[in-house]
């Protein structure tokens, strides 16, 4: 039997001191806020989008505040810059020790208007790019010890909503994918595990919760009676990330507001207010 790793103090768990962080996707909302948790636990952070004019202001804003942390640029719908980007990032920082998989992009549309471009470009970066930086990665954070991926799926991976369907396929995927990457390389002392957030009210959302109708069906259906907010996802993905989660892999843990714990067969009595 494989002896239990040496734990930090209770409360040193969450802190990420010297801790080497690649983070996909960080010029959305959603990451930037992951970058800059990771940076005020301790962690070195490097931080990635298309172009780096997109991160920029986030590096410039975590050294700001006394953080580390590095820009770097690739297209990952590309798999030859996915392995560049992961060698890129262990270069900077000198090693890695947590992906955070958080980049992704969709196209809102009915089934019957999607087209093989639609689908071709949402699976790219969503899907694919998620395989190929998970293995360019895993001899770095086998080599690392303490090494651990973080996949952000999606509420939409078991719950759909119309005008998502390859965004949808694409996040079940990574939930999948989440499970198969822990059970292969759980020997090589590395975690995976994901989240599936309900929608989280950004810009990039907007689309979903902008009209009227639809952010009062979300108001009606979600218990907690509002949308997420960027900063409530942090908490999940820094105990993923941390020793704190050390006995924890391939899972999912869905941030939904309590969508899925059940509805109100009386919400539409005539005597409920």
């Amino acid at each position: 039997m494989r002896p239990a790793p040496a734990l930090p103090p209770t409360t040193e768990l969450f802190r990420m001191d010297g801790m080497r962080v690649l983070l996909t996707g960080a010029g959305g909302a959603i990451g930037s806020v992951l970058a800059r948790a990771f940076a005020d636990l301790g962690a070195v952070v490097t931080v990635h989008d298309l172009t780096t004019d997109k991160v920029q202001p986030l590096v410039a804003a975590i050294e700001e505040a006394g953080g580390t942390a590095y820009a770097l640029s690739a297209d990952i719908s590309h798999a030859d810059q996915c392995s560049r980007l992961i060698d890129e990032a262990v270069a900077t920082m000198g090693g890695l020790d947590v992906l955070v998989n958080g980049a992704g992009i969709n196209r809102r549309k009915p089934i019957l208007e999607v087209t093989v471009d639609d689908f071709d470009a949402i699976t790219a970066v969503n899907m694919r790019a998620v395989y190929f930086l998970s293995q360019a990665a895993h001899p770095h954070l086998k080599s690392s010890g303490r090494g651990s991926i973080v996949n952000l799926s999606s509420l939409s991976a078991r719950y759909s909503f119309n005008t998502i369907s390859v965004y949808a396929a694409t996040k079940a995927a990574v939930s999948g994918m989440t499970r198969s990457f822990a059970r292969e390389w759980v020997k090589d002392d590395i975690r995976v595990n994901c989240i599936e957030p309900s929608v989280v009210q950004t810009e990039f959302t907007k689309p979903l919760w902008g009209e009227d109708h639809r952010y009062r069906w979300f108001e009606d259906t979600t218990p907690i009676g509002r949308l997420a907010q960027a900063n409530e996802l942090v908490g999940a993905v820094i105990f993923l990330a941390t020793p704190a989660s050390s006995y924890i892999t391939g899972q999912s843990i869905v941030i939904e507001g309590g969508i899925l714990a059940g509805g109100d067969w009386d919400s539409y009595a005539e005597n409920n207010s």
